[in-house]
């Protein structure tokens, strides 16, 4: 019988995050710093056949989504080959990109052509001069022409909003009225303590305060049904193409559920994204592990996953988070 990754609480992760690089063109204030990253050198980057190898191992587990992760992807040469090459891999049924848009539109003929369909697109603001002080570099026009580009080509588009009290809450209504012409899917995320550094006391927009402020916008308010594993809430209003969808990624109401399981860039390997690293797979395959020691040691990092990120936060002896970049979200 096939091994599959079922942790002690009875949770199949079929799903993998897979982040491809710590490096992004852009420097949105909730993911990294303005100045001061240290980012990976070339030769502590998993390369791609040793990702692609490890990603064989994960599908040989029961793996079945892979979401391609950074930093930014398309800023490490080569991706595309390796999107390719996973594609065909036995067992994994669909390849979704997370991406800020700055350069995926040159990529969209060939991303159709290896069967990627679903796009989730990093856009925190519809108006310019936010979304460059969010960002810190003037992109806009790039990435909201690419959202439609994406959409005129069939792609499942969603976008990821990160919501802060003191920055964007303005964009909420422009975002779902967005969705009233277009077969957008929009996602209002909190804000987490992964930007790098200790300017994160707490939460200042939590997933109710982000419903309630759109039901004070709306006379209605569709509830749709979620899926087992979905890490949001999802709603829709009626006559609206498109939906909405809140996530609380602070507040972390969704864990007992959870299905997932990260790869770093440096191989990293992660059963909560607010927990320390399990293990180190690019290291231990470089010292000569093979692919059954490989297997072995990520059923035991998931035989150790503990019940939900609280408790893995609390195990954490990190005192500041690393950048979202390193982690792969």
């Amino acid at each position: 019988m096939k091994q599959a990754l079922i942790d002690k609480y009875g949770r199949q992760l079929n799903y993998l995050r897979l982040s491809v690089t710590d490096r992004c063109n852009l420097r949105c204030y909730y993911c990294m710093p303005e100045e001061g990253m240290h980012f990976a050198q070339r030769k502590d980057l998993l390369n791609f056949e040793e990702m692609y190898m490890l990603t064989a191992v994960f599908c040989s587990l029961g793996v079945s989504k892979i979401r391609i992760t950074g930093g930014e992807p398309f800023v490490r040469n080569g991706i595309m080959p390796f999107l390719e090459n996973i594609s065909t891999l036995e067992g994994l049924e669909e390849i979704t990109i997370t991406t800020n848009a700055t350069l995926t539109g040159k990529y969209i003929q060939q991303l159709k052509a290896a069967g990627i369909r679903k796009i989730n697109v990093s856009l925190d603001s519809l108006d310019r001069q936010r979304f460059y002080q969010i960002t810190r570099r003037d992109s806009f026009d790039a990435v909201y022409n690419t959202v439609f580009a994406l959409l005129n080509e069939g792609f499942e588009v969603k976008l990821n909003c990160v919501l802060s009290a003191a920055k964007n809450v303005n964009d909420i209504i422009p975002f779902i009225e967005l969705t009233k012409a277009h077969p957008l899917s929009v996602r209002f995320l909190e804000e987490m303590p992964f930007n790098g550094s200790a300017a994160f006391d707490d939460i200042n927009w939590n997933y109710k305060d982000i419903y309630n402020h759109i039901s004070q916008h709306y006379d209605e308010v569709i509830t749709l049904e979620n899926s087992p594993t979905s890490t949001s809430l999802n709603y829709a209003i009626p006559g609206y193409k498109g939906t909405f969808g809140i996530i609380p990624s602070f507040s972390r109401t969704f864990c007992g559920t959870c299905n997932r399981i990260r790869l770093s860039a440096t191989g990293e390997l992660r059963t909560c994204l607010y927990g320390a690293p399990a293990a180190n797979l690019r290291d231990v395959l470089r010292n000569g592990a093979d692919e059954a020691a490989i297997r072995e040691m990520i059923l035991l990092a998931v035989s150790n996953r503990l019940k939900d990120g609280f408790a893995a936060e609390r195990v954490n002896t990190k005192t500041v988070h690393d950048s979202m970049s390193v982690l792969g979200g």
